[in-house]
């Protein structure tokens, strides 16, 4: 039996895919201890796994940031930038005390974080004899530094050849002095109060500099870099796991021949229906389609008066519903993204904030999809790229093809192909106790 730390910053998007891992563990006969916010600590538990609680200064409600005055409007970089200094870098001093004072309470024999839980950036830094291997989690799109592909955070696809390695020098410079420099500082002035030296790569890039890092996806749907650190490793994408529940009484409605096209935002990022989902019910409704919308857990009545060709319900069987599905609307979920490929079923996205930028991007990118490039996409912008999804064959071909990759890897497997390949600490060596006072 080995012993593992997960952390995770306290946001539904991150917390689910590390309690499917956590959850995942515990039934190989591990012991795991799950470091995030106070109110997913029944979930954590639920798992069979030990909740180690943030203190308060890091436990940011990450899934209401939109209700923060400052933050509302913003988008792309000005996004990202509000949310690493605000959402990301504020709390990483209180999440590497808590990593450090578990350690310390109980040894490990890896730490697996996901990515933006800055805290472990710090614990990476520490010389290798003072920490267990510490592994990320990539629960979002791969954010490598590369010579052949933009920087991360911008939404810019690659371009091939020396143009192209040319275009993305001259976008990192820029990206490192104008768009996330004084970030960046920000972070180094934290990296050497607490650990005394700076971060070795940028922020975006950290999990290059771990002992490994497990990207959940597949190459097919990745931008291909040819000096990818050997530490990254492909594993696929890790199985949604939704809960049963009774399909909605129209259910039968799917089966009786008209293309399906499924509408979500999700179940964060659906304050306001106006942005995705009431465009398309609008633009498509005098198509012969049905137009199929979950809520995401909100009132169906929030959504506004429905058309004859649209049905909508709170939550829906996923596993069932993408063997019916012929398109996908969505803002950019990389879990719901890659569920859909894995069918098959060809995207249409619309999504620039957060990580969602980088998703839509690699939706265009692939040819399994459009990208809308916008965060408020109008009625006739949905409905034609969905009459173009429906009646180019191009866009399912490249799905299909992703689809097949996608359906063939084994995450769950391929890591513990990678924990069992990582070492820890040399025996002896101890993790030295933490003063909390950071």
């Amino acid at each position: 039996m080995s012993s593992y730390v997960i952390c995770c910053t306290p946001a539904h998007g991150h917390v689910m895919p590390l309690l499917t891992i956590a959850r995942h563990l515990v039934e190989g006969g591990h012991r795991v201890r799950f470091i995030t916010g106070g109110r997913y600590r029944d979930r954590v538990q639920d798992c069979g796994v030990t909740h180690v609680a943030l203190p308060a200064d890091a436990d940011v409600d990450l899934d209401r940031a939109g209700d923060i005055p400052e933050r509302r409007g913003l988008k792309g970089p000005e996004a990202i930038r509000f949310d690493l200094r605000h959402l990301f870098l504020g709390p990483a001093r209180g999440q590497y005390a808590t990593v450090r004072a578990a350690l310390a309470a109980e040894p490990a024999d890896a730490v697996l974080t996901e990515p933006l839980f800055l805290g472990s950036a710090l614990l990476d830094l520490l010389p290798r004899a003072e920490r267990p291997p510490v592994v990320a989690l990539g629960i979002f799109p791969l954010g490598a530094a590369s010579r052949d592909t933009a920087p991360f955070g911008l939404g810019i696809v690659p371009m091939p050849g020396a143009i192209g390695r040319l275009r993305n020098r001259l976008l990192q410079a820029f990206s490192d002095r104008m768009v996330f420099g004084a970030v960046q500082q920000e972070a180094d002035d934290i990296a050497r109060q607490v650990i005394g030296r700076p971060f070795r790569t940028g922020m975006f890039n950290w999990t290059s500099a771990a002992d490994a890092l497990v990207q959940f996806t597949v190459p097919s749907f990745e931008y291909p870099r040819s000096d990818l650190p050997a530490s990254v490793h492909f594993a696929g994408p890790l199985p949604l796991q939704p809960a049963p529940m009774e399909p909605p009484r129209w259910w039968a409605e799917l089966d009786e021949g008209r293309p399906v096209v499924h509408v979500t935002q999700g179940t964060v990022a659906n304050a306001d229906f106006g942005q995705l989902a009431r465009p398309a019910i609008e633009g498509l409704a005098n198509d012969d389609v049905l137009v199929v919308v979950s809520t995401g857990g909100r009132p169906v009545e929030d959504l506004g008066p429905l058309p004859g060709n649209v049905r909508a319900a709170g939550y829906l069987p996923y596993a069932d519903l993408f063997d019916k599905v012929d398109v996908l609307v969505t803002n950019g979920g990389y879990g719901t993204v890659q569920f859909a490929l894995t069918h098959g079923v060809p995207v249409v996205a619309a999504g620039q904030t957060e990580d969602k930028i980088e998703v839509t991007a690699r939706v265009g990118w692939s040819g399994a999809g459009i990208n809308l490039r916008t965060n408020a996409a109008a009625p006739g912008q949905v409905a034609g790229a969905v009459r173009r999804v429906l009646h180019e064959p191009g866009y399912r071909a490249a799905a299909q093809r992703i689809g097949q990759e996608l359906r063939a890897a084994d995450a769950l497997g391929t890591l513990d192909r990678v924990l069992s390949s990582v070492q820890p600490a040399p025996l002896g060596s101890g993790i030295p106790v933490l003063s909390l006072d950071v």
